[in-house]
């Protein structure tokens, strides 16, 4: 039987997926539920399990853009499986005749005479080339003769400078449509947001003591999970957001939509590039709930396992720039979401403290913000709130007392 394997629906909104790769060639034997192709949609990159065992025909090459629903691939589920090694095919003898059997060299051209036309613009070409500052010598000629013609010299790139020995190259590759749908929302963002972003620094001393004193029991506890930060941040932040619900809300046409819970985007990288999976009603979550649900979000983005489920939905994103190198950044929204916190690497430096300079390992973060929803007072009002509760972490985020709140 000829089983038709067809797109399946990744998700309501989505009509069409991209065959990224195919993970088998035209003609191999494949199992039940073997992965067999990667898809990317705008939303995620998935992978495509063989429905049957059989022998595989391919229908759609890689890039090809295939609607749901579409035909992608055939099984013949009544072929056999073929034997760990095929038996190989004997070598004929070869006989006197084939031996004295020679084929006749064919002539070599003689090498064409150069022409004195090769190389010489037409005057249309020369006054292209003059414009361009491109040298005739630059280009090769596909008129009579090497003659340069005016198509010749219109599509005439000009030199990208001299030279400097080495290979020089460069390579076209089809964006995945993952990629073109970020960039679209990125663009969309830029032009069709009022954002603004506000800056301010963190010290980050109270946090490091008390990672320092608890991040071994923590890890001994909970099963090896780190005590990281972005639990402390991801607590901050929903502390911020219901103290200024603004920036927990959305445009929607005219309206506005408010959200009582939060629904925490986080921004990882994966080996498909940035993915921006979503850790639901985190105000809800402890400090080991959010570690532990981050580093499986982290997880599935890094095997290719993420969903579009794991990713559908957020009210605000944090975005971690800090793990690159990054000292400051203005990032950019996450549409339809109206805020987005930056965090960025943490440096040592002199500051003041209660009249005195010290030392002290320093945070930039910042706020990018739709100031069509949020204004000035709230956005500000918001970073600070997420200041404060990082430099009092105790108070704020841990009712006094650090052991329950790690449950240790």
């Amino acid at each position: 039987m000829i089983l038709e394997m067809k797109v399946p629906s990744p998700g309501e909104s989505i009509k069409e997926v991209e065959i990224a790769t195919w993970l088998v060639k035209d003609g191999d034997y494949v199992e039940k539920d073997q992965a067999i192709a990667e898809v990317d949609s705008d939303k995620a990159t998935l992978e495509l399990p063989a429905e049957a065992s059989g022998i595989i025909t391919l229908k759609a090459e890689e890039g090809d853009a295939v609607a749901v629903g579409a035909v992608v691939c055939l099984i013949d589920t009544d072929a056999a499986k073929p034997s760990g090694s095929a038996p190989v095919a004997e070598a004929k003898p070869v006989t006197e005749a084939q031996k004295a059997e020679v084929k006749a060299e064919a002539p070599k051209a003689a090498p064409a005479p150069t022409s004195y036309a090769a190389n010489t613009p037409s005057p249309a070409a020369r006054k292209i080339l003059d414009e361009k500052n491109i040298q005739p010598t630059d280009i090769v000629g596909t008129g009579k003769d090497g003659r340069i013609t005016k198509d010749d010299a219109v599509n005439a790139v000009p030199s990208m400078g001299t030279p400097t020995g080495g290979n020089r190259g460069s390579n076209r590759t089809k964006l995945s449509m993952l990629r073109r749908k970020v960039a679209e929302r990125l663009v969309a963002a830029k032009n069709e947001t009022a954002m603004l972003t506000t800056f301010n620094e963190v010290n980050m001393t109270p946090i490091n003591i008390i990672r320092n004193e608890y991040k071994d029991a923590f890890k001994a506890k909970h099963g090896g999970l780190g005590l990281g930060y972005m639990s402390f941040f991801t607590k901050a932040v929903t502390r911020a957001l219901q103290l200024y619900p603004d920036v927990n809300s959305m445009i929607d046409g005219t309206d506005k939509i408010s959200y009582d819970f939060c629904d925490i985007s986080v921004a990882v990288s994966g080996p498909k590039g940035l993915m921006v999976p979503v850790v639901r009603s985190a105000e809800n979550l402890t400090f080991r709930g959010v570690e532990a649900e981050i580093k499986r979000l982290a997880i599935r983005a890094r095997d290719g396992q993420i969903t579009v489920d794991d990713m559908t939905g957020g009210t605000f994103t944090i975005s971690n720039g800090g793990v690159f190198g990054s000292m400051l950044s203005t990032p950019i929204i996450n549409p339809p979401q109206s805020g987005i916190l930056g965090m960025h690497n943490i440096i040592e430096r002199p500051i003041a403290v209660n009249g005195k300079v010290e030392i002290h390992p320093m945070m930039y973060v910042a706020l990018s913000y739709d100031h069509r929803i949020i204004d000035g007072r709230e956005s500000v009002g918001f970073l600070v709130a997420v200041k404060e509760a990082l430099e009092n972490p105790l108070e704020l985020l841990m009712n006094g007392d650090a052991k329950k709140a790690l449950e240790l």
